[in-house]
Protein backbone atom coordinates (compact mmCIF):
# COMPACT_ATOMS: atom_id res chain seq x y z
CA UNK A 1 0.00 0.00 0.00
CA UNK A 2 1.08 3.28 -1.33
CA UNK A 3 2.02 6.43 1.06
CA UNK A 4 -0.53 8.39 -0.90
CA UNK A 5 -3.29 5.96 -0.02
CA UNK A 6 -2.49 5.61 3.15
CA UNK A 7 -2.26 9.53 3.49
CA UNK A 8 -6.09 9.29 1.75
CA UNK A 9 -7.58 6.72 3.99
CA UNK A 10 -6.17 8.47 7.13
CA UNK A 11 -8.04 12.03 5.81
CA UNK A 12 -11.47 10.42 4.90
CA UNK A 13 -11.40 8.65 8.30
CA UNK A 14 -10.66 12.00 10.32
CA UNK A 15 -13.21 13.97 8.01
CA UNK A 16 -15.65 10.61 9.20
CA UNK A 17 -14.36 11.21 12.93
CA UNK A 18 -14.85 14.87 12.63
CA UNK A 19 -18.82 14.33 11.16
CA UNK A 20 -19.60 11.58 13.94
CA UNK A 21 -18.15 13.86 16.90
CA UNK A 22 -19.75 16.83 15.68
CA UNK A 23 -23.13 14.62 15.40
CA UNK A 24 -22.59 12.81 18.95
CA UNK A 25 -22.31 16.82 20.24
CA UNK A 26 -25.38 18.35 18.42
CA UNK A 27 -27.57 14.99 19.43
CA UNK A 28 -26.36 15.80 23.37
CA UNK A 29 -27.38 19.49 22.77
CA UNK A 30 -30.95 18.07 21.69
CA UNK A 31 -31.01 15.57 24.47
CA UNK A 32 -30.44 18.18 26.94
CA UNK A 33 -32.55 20.80 25.86
CA UNK A 34 -35.65 18.26 25.53
CA UNK A 35 -34.74 17.34 28.88
CA UNK A 36 -34.92 20.93 29.90
CA UNK A 37 -38.27 20.81 27.91
CA UNK A 38 -39.76 17.88 29.83
CA UNK A 39 -38.75 19.46 33.16
CA UNK A 40 -40.61 22.29 32.37
CA UNK A 41 -43.51 20.93 31.33
CA UNK A 42 -43.48 18.67 34.68
CA UNK A 43 -43.18 21.36 36.11
CA UNK A 44 -46.27 23.25 34.66
CA UNK A 45 -48.18 19.75 35.25
CA UNK A 46 -47.55 19.17 38.79
CA UNK A 47 -48.40 23.14 39.29
CA UNK A 48 -51.79 22.50 37.14
CA UNK A 49 -52.32 19.19 39.20
CA UNK A 50 -52.19 21.41 42.48
CA UNK A 51 -54.81 23.93 41.58
CA UNK A 52 -57.20 21.46 40.48
CA UNK A 53 -57.22 19.56 43.33
CA UNK A 54 -56.88 22.49 45.51
CA UNK A 55 -60.17 23.68 43.93
CA UNK A 56 -61.81 20.39 43.36
CA UNK A 57 -59.92 18.07 46.60
CA UNK A 58 -59.05 15.72 43.89
CA UNK A 59 -56.10 15.02 41.87
CA UNK A 60 -56.36 16.04 38.39
CA UNK A 61 -56.07 12.69 36.75
CA UNK A 62 -59.11 11.79 39.34
CA UNK A 63 -61.09 14.31 37.60
CA UNK A 64 -60.03 13.00 34.31
CA UNK A 65 -60.71 9.67 34.66
CA UNK A 66 -64.34 10.64 35.39
CA UNK A 67 -65.33 9.31 31.62
CA UNK A 68 -69.01 8.16 32.29
CA UNK A 69 -70.01 12.09 33.03
CA UNK A 70 -71.24 13.61 29.86
CA UNK A 71 -71.32 17.16 29.01
CA UNK A 72 -75.11 16.68 29.41
CA UNK A 73 -74.81 15.56 33.17
CA UNK A 74 -74.06 18.81 34.58
CA UNK A 75 -77.88 20.44 33.02
CA UNK A 76 -80.02 17.90 34.44
CA UNK A 77 -83.07 19.52 35.34
CA UNK A 78 -83.67 17.44 38.25
CA UNK A 79 -80.46 18.14 40.36
CA UNK A 80 -81.13 19.85 43.89
CA UNK A 81 -80.90 23.89 44.25
CA UNK A 82 -78.68 23.24 47.10
CA UNK A 83 -75.96 21.61 45.13
CA UNK A 84 -75.92 24.80 43.11
CA UNK A 85 -75.44 27.18 46.08
CA UNK A 86 -72.30 29.76 45.35
CA UNK A 87 -72.85 28.79 41.74
CA UNK A 88 -72.21 31.49 38.89
CA UNK A 89 -72.46 31.28 35.09
CA UNK A 90 -70.93 34.01 33.68
CA UNK A 91 -71.49 35.34 30.16
CA UNK A 92 -70.12 38.77 28.54
CA UNK A 93 -71.72 40.39 25.18
CA UNK A 94 -69.03 41.84 23.27
CA UNK A 95 -69.41 44.19 19.99
CA UNK A 96 -66.32 45.05 17.16
CA UNK A 97 -66.34 48.02 15.20
CA UNK A 98 -64.94 49.04 11.79
CA UNK A 99 -61.16 48.99 13.40
CA UNK A 100 -62.12 44.85 14.77
CA UNK A 101 -61.84 46.32 18.36
CA UNK A 102 -63.86 44.68 20.41
CA UNK A 103 -66.27 46.86 23.58
CA UNK A 104 -67.82 45.11 26.15
CA UNK A 105 -71.61 45.73 25.67
CA UNK A 106 -73.11 43.55 28.71
CA UNK A 107 -72.43 40.92 31.18
CA UNK A 108 -74.43 38.03 32.23
CA UNK A 109 -74.31 36.78 35.86
CA UNK A 110 -76.57 33.55 36.40
CA UNK A 111 -76.53 32.57 40.51
CA UNK A 112 -77.35 29.58 42.31
CA UNK A 113 -78.87 28.26 39.11
CA UNK A 114 -81.72 30.51 39.73
CA UNK A 115 -81.06 33.78 39.84
CA UNK A 116 -79.42 35.94 36.67
CA UNK A 117 -78.25 39.62 36.77
CA UNK A 118 -77.39 41.26 33.91
CA UNK A 119 -75.41 44.31 33.60
CA UNK A 120 -75.25 46.85 30.85
CA UNK A 121 -72.15 48.67 30.13
CA UNK A 122 -72.33 52.09 29.11
CA UNK A 123 -76.29 52.12 29.57
CA UNK A 124 -76.42 56.23 28.28
CA UNK A 125 -75.13 54.84 24.99
CA UNK A 126 -77.48 51.58 25.10
CA UNK A 127 -80.55 53.77 25.81
CA UNK A 128 -82.77 50.87 26.92
CA UNK A 129 -85.87 51.30 29.10
CA UNK A 130 -89.06 49.71 29.82
CA UNK A 131 -91.01 51.09 27.43
CA UNK A 132 -88.74 50.52 24.40
CA UNK A 133 -90.13 48.50 21.51
CA UNK A 134 -87.26 46.80 21.04
CA UNK A 135 -86.95 45.32 24.49
CA UNK A 136 -90.20 44.86 24.44
CA UNK A 137 -90.86 42.69 21.58
CA UNK A 138 -87.35 41.49 21.25
CA UNK A 139 -86.44 40.36 24.73
CA UNK A 140 -90.00 40.74 27.21
CA UNK A 141 -92.10 38.87 24.51
CA UNK A 142 -89.21 36.69 22.97
CA UNK A 143 -87.92 35.35 26.27
CA UNK A 144 -89.22 36.45 29.42
CA UNK A 145 -93.06 35.72 28.54
CA UNK A 146 -92.20 32.39 27.39
CA UNK A 147 -90.34 31.95 30.18
CA UNK A 148 -92.85 32.94 32.36
CA UNK A 149 -95.60 30.32 30.91
CA UNK A 150 -93.01 27.42 31.85
CA UNK A 151 -91.93 28.93 35.51
CA UNK A 152 -95.16 31.16 37.22
CA UNK A 153 -92.44 32.24 39.84
CA UNK A 154 -90.44 34.18 37.85
CA UNK A 155 -90.00 37.60 38.30
CA UNK A 156 -87.84 40.60 37.30
CA UNK A 157 -86.84 43.82 38.55
CA UNK A 158 -84.58 47.02 36.77
CA UNK A 159 -82.08 49.38 38.60
CA UNK A 160 -82.01 52.12 36.61
CA UNK A 161 -79.13 54.33 35.63
CA UNK A 162 -78.31 57.48 37.48
CA UNK A 163 -82.31 58.31 38.41
CA UNK A 164 -82.95 57.97 34.66
CA UNK A 165 -85.40 55.68 32.84
CA UNK A 166 -82.43 53.57 31.19
CA UNK A 167 -82.13 50.68 32.86
CA UNK A 168 -78.40 49.52 33.64
CA UNK A 169 -79.46 46.43 35.47
CA UNK A 170 -82.10 43.65 34.82
CA UNK A 171 -82.42 41.47 37.83
CA UNK A 172 -84.53 37.68 37.27
CA UNK A 173 -85.29 35.85 40.00
CA UNK A 174 -86.55 32.15 40.24
CA UNK A 175 -84.94 30.62 36.79
CA UNK A 176 -84.98 27.07 36.98
CA UNK A 177 -83.05 26.10 33.83
CA UNK A 178 -79.72 26.82 31.59
CA UNK A 179 -81.76 26.64 28.46
CA UNK A 180 -83.60 29.28 29.59
CA UNK A 181 -80.91 31.36 30.84
CA UNK A 182 -79.26 31.03 27.34
CA UNK A 183 -82.53 32.19 25.75
CA UNK A 184 -81.72 35.14 27.73
CA UNK A 185 -78.32 35.37 27.02
CA UNK A 186 -79.32 34.99 23.12
CA UNK A 187 -82.44 37.83 23.42
CA UNK A 188 -79.92 40.36 25.06
CA UNK A 189 -77.76 39.89 22.50
CA UNK A 190 -79.72 40.33 19.69
CA UNK A 191 -81.48 43.75 21.33
CA UNK A 192 -77.56 44.87 21.91
CA UNK A 193 -76.87 44.24 18.42
CA UNK A 194 -80.53 46.26 17.31
CA UNK A 195 -79.54 49.42 19.10
CA UNK A 196 -76.20 49.03 18.19
CA UNK A 197 -77.05 49.38 14.52
CA UNK A 198 -79.45 52.72 15.68
CA UNK A 199 -76.61 54.29 17.08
Amino acid sequence: MSMYSNEKDTKNLTELLSKLQTLYHQKKEQLEVLHQEIEELRSMLSSLNTLISTKSFLSADQLFSEKEKRPDDYFKEDIAPEEFKGTNIKRKIFSEDRNEEEHLLCVLNFYDYQKVNIKFIDPEIRAIDETNENFMNVFLRGALIKIKEKTPNLSISYDFYNNTKLIEYININNLTSIKDYDIITEKIRELLFIQLDKL
